[in-house]
């Protein structure tokens, strides 16, 4: 295949998408059965959806759905051969699915519907014959069936629900599952599925996702509290320790969990990278004393960085790059995430090879200059001196709080963000999270009252801490979250971006400054709407904005 097209990242080659080759590095093959997997992943929940309703489900349906959607958010899986794998085994869930509906529907006394759309899918016999069945059901092919408005609706629900099946997806593995949360995934991929028209239902739905998102990533927040207790402010060590190394990259705790466990003894080192770093606010993952620190920034800068680690690395969920020769043999991936060519841990996550790796390799030859940041300021913990924040608002010691941060890129522009923490006025407070933190994260921002200027909220996903800390301002001052002094700044790069976004927008939250591009698939017929109802705006610039805000 030679041509693609995909606008799902902020990415998307012109603002208006990748054609060709992906930004990220994604072939036109890997793109096609991508698309196919989305299709899939839609003719399983059609079924899946009406034998629920007949009181019929089966966990691996939904496990398959949960997957197969996570594998196609961006940076996840480059590797065509592991998409068709997930694309043929949502061929066999769908096929349980349709069992499970037409033997409910008899236990019922009901004449099963016959089904179309995606529904009739059956994948091919061979990896051609799935290309050919891809390109039949592409963007492109909606959008000229459909127009771009509603086939952008379409795609921002389909996007929302890749965002919120990552979160999921991290849940499910630390064993918490929700049925509510995966009725309402079947039901809306099964929504699509009939290739809806009506751009206010459309637009009514997306935010459904919203409301779903937030579930989910209450669901992911209990997991993780339950599983490694609080977050807890905490210093991390930004410097490296003399050593054998290994570097964590991705969000899943569970993985760096069982790699602390089997690294314990060894003298290796494990370091946090990236979305990785709140790990260390976590009581029941800092008490491993090798757990030693973070080393490096966000995603997009892992070319250079993993060139310099001397040790081995892993990346755990999405946010890989193609990995230059200089340190292919030393990079694993496990989970759902992959690249060609690159060694992968399956389930059983035994990470030998990648520890006998790590001891092949220098390690660090000496202690860096210790230096530190902090994490952990989970909304339990914020909570936990909520009156010293009360009272630093009523005595005008905080005029304002900025909540800044979100999905880190390489495209130009996001300097933006660093420059606005830099002006943001000594009176007032920045929350942030997920890997636009590193923008500005190793500043100093100095405290107000013993509270730090800078309160790193931790992942993407964490998202709920920020909401809930928002929520508990506004009750202690008797007013609606619009009503604080409380402005969000946020850059966005995918899909778990687009389901936080949908979540505000839910929630009611107007006046977000998004950037540093809006998405692609929002065209202005859609942009509109989301301008007259809750004012979002594009970043314009740091003066402007920040005047705009504090008036």
């Amino acid at each position: 295949m030679s041509n693609m097209f995909c606008y799902q990242c902020e990415q998307a080659a012109r603002n208006e998408g990748c054609t060709s080759i992906g930004v990220c590095g994604k072939q036109p093959d890997t793109s096609a059965m991508q698309d196919l997997v989305v299709h899939a992943v839609k003719g399983v929940s059609q079924y899946a959806h009406r034998a629920r309703q007949l009181g019929a489900r089966d966990p691996e349906v939904d496990q398959a759905m949960i997957e197969g959607l996570f594998t196609t958010v961006t940076n996840v899986n480059f590797d065509t051969d592991r998409v068709e794998q997930v694309a043929r085994r949502l061929g066999s869930a769908k096929k349980r699915a349709r069992e499970l509906y037409e033997e409910a529907a008899a236990r019922a006394g009901q004449t099963p519907e016959q089904l179309s759309g995606p529904a009739q899918w059956e994948p091919a016999a061979d990896s051609e014959g799935l290309k050919r069945q891809a390109e039949e059901i592409g963007i492109e092919k909606r959008i000229s069936a459909n127009g771009e408005d509603v086939t952008g609706l379409q795609e921002l629900i389909i996007y929302g629900l890749k965002g919120s099946a990552a979160y999921a997806d991290h849940a499910r593995i630390l064993g918490y599952d929700n049925e509510e949360n995966l009725a309402f995934f079947h039901e809306t991929l099964s929504y699509l599925a009939d290739n809806p028209q009506d751009a206010e239902q459309l637009t009514s739905t997306a935010l459904r996702c919203g409301e779903l998102n937030l579930k989910v990533m209450a669901q992911l927040s209990q997991a993780h509290t339950d599983t490694y207790d609080h977050p807890q402010p905490t210093p991390v060590r930004i410097t490296p320790v003399k050593g054998k190394a290994i570097l964590v990259s991705g969000h899943d705790l569970r993985d760096l969990e069982l790699l602390l466990q089997q690294t314990e003894g060894t003298g290796i080192n494990i370091y946090t990278h990236s979305e990785m770093l709140p790990a260390h606010g976590y009581p029941k993952l800092n008490k491993y004393p090798h757990l030693a620190g973070n080393y490096g920034g966000a995603w997009q800068d892992q070319r250079r960085e993993f060139d310099a680690f001397p040790g081995a690395i892993l990346m755990t969920t999405n946010c890989i790059q193609e990995p230059k020769e200089s340190y292919r043999d030393r990079i694993f991936t496990t989970g759902l995430v992959a690249w060609p060519g690159v060694q992968h841990i399956g389930e059983d996550k035994d990470f030998t090879p990648l520890i006998e790796k790590a001891l092949a390799q220098p390690g660090f030859s000496e202690d860096g200059e210790e230096k530190k940041i902090l994490t952990g300021f989970g909304h339990d913990a914020v909570l936990g001196v909520a009156d010293k924040v009360i009272d630093g608002v009523k005595n005008g010691a905080i005029r304002h709080f900025f909540l800044i941060g979100g999905c880190d890129g390489a495209k130009s522009g996001r300097n933006y963000y660093t420059e606005f923490a830099e002006k943001v006025p000594e009176d007032c407070v920045i929350l942030t999270l997920a890997c636009g933190k590193y923008r500005f994260n190793k500043m100093d921002f100095g405290d107000i009252g013993g509270i730090p200027r800078l309160l790193d909220v931790g992942q993407c996903n964490d998202a709920y801490s920020a909401i809930q800390i928002a929520s508990a301002l506004a009750g202690a001052f008797e007013c609606e979250v619009n009503d604080l002094p409380l402005s969000m700044v946020l850059s966005w790069y995918e899909q778990k971006a687009v389901a936080i976004l949908l979540t505000l927008l839910h929630l009611g939250i107007r006046n977000i400054k998004l950037g540093p591009s809006l998405p692609a698939f929002v065209t202005p017929a859609v942009l509109n709407v989301l301008v007259e109802n809750f004012n979002i705006a594009p970043i314009s610039t740091v003066e402007e904005d920040m005047k705009q805000i504090l008036g």
